[in-house]
């Protein structure tokens, strides 16, 4: 009979089904055409891409490339014009809303560029709400996420609201929300923008913790050179295709 007291937490439990090198993120001619007036303007015209778990890949390009809808697209906020994804070998072609929304919360991570945390709960509630509307109790929830919040440096102002917080602040209590649920696929749109050099540094460390101990796999968008290349690949989004790049290129 096994002992219950030894038993795997859910987070360990998600950890342990993962393995660095399975194959966490696949898009094959990923396509998303706009229609604009009589015209149709082609953003991303089939791109194919491939993210292993443990796997941290930087998506660099010029504002207009493409980088958020890329973003949006693999994280199921939009769906393509042609083309699909899949994260954790489930296709996301195959979800209804109401199933999409929950395959987001159990596999998907997200690090929008502006934040959109709650403005009437505080930092350690806007954390944990990703695992409260996953059903797990208030209390639980918000013990996971001050686990986060001290991570990335924000225990002490846990009780605050992000009206009472810088942006550097609130950035990184969008951060500790996107971890909280031990996601296999974390999507950053420019994480590290309103964070000092130290904070920074803080961020990438917990970053390739994540990626090395629990797997996790991170898609980030950015314009910064100095992240970029601290990823394990880069790739350039220009003119609606994707390129591998060398790391004395990754000036956008």
């Amino acid at each position: 009979m096994s002992d219950a007291r030894h038993a795997p937490s859910p987070h360990q439990e998600t950890a342990m089904q993962r393995t660095a090198g399975q194959t966490m993120l696949e898009c094959h001619d990923l396509t998303r055409v706009y229609r604009e007036g009589p015209q149709d303007i082609t953003v991303l015209d089939g791109l194919t891409l491939t993210v292993n778990a443990g796997e941290r890949v930087a998506i660099v390009g010029s504002s207009g490339s493409g980088k958020t809808t890329l973003l949006n697209l693999l994280g199921g906020l939009d769906r393509p014009s042609r083309g699909e994804v899949r994260i954790a070998g489930e296709s996301l072609l195959n979800l209804g809303e109401a199933a999409l929304g929950r395959f987001r919360n159990r596999h998907i991570g997200f690090v929008y560029q502006f934040h959109h945390l709650l403005a009437e709960f505080t930092a350690v509630e806007n954390a944990a709400l990703p695992l409260i509307v996953r059903g797990q109790r208030k209390k639980v929830a918000e013990a996971s996420a001050m686990k986060l919040l001290e991570k990335v440096g924000m225990a002490s102002r846990a009780d605050h609201k992000p009206g009472e917080l810088s942006g550097g602040e609130r950035q990184r209590v969008a951060i500790a929300r996107a971890l909280v649920t031990d996601p296999s696929l974390v999507l950053m749109d420019e994480p590290t923008g309103n964070l000092d050099q130290h904070t920074a540094a803080g961020i990438l460390a917990l970053m390739d913790e994540l990626a090395r101990t629990a797997a996790c796999a991170f898609v980030i968008v950015t314009h910064d050179p100095a992240l970029a290349a601290h990823q394990d690949r880069v790739m350039r989004l220009d003119e609606g295709k994707l390129s591998e790049q060398p790391r004395a290129s990754t000036a956008s």
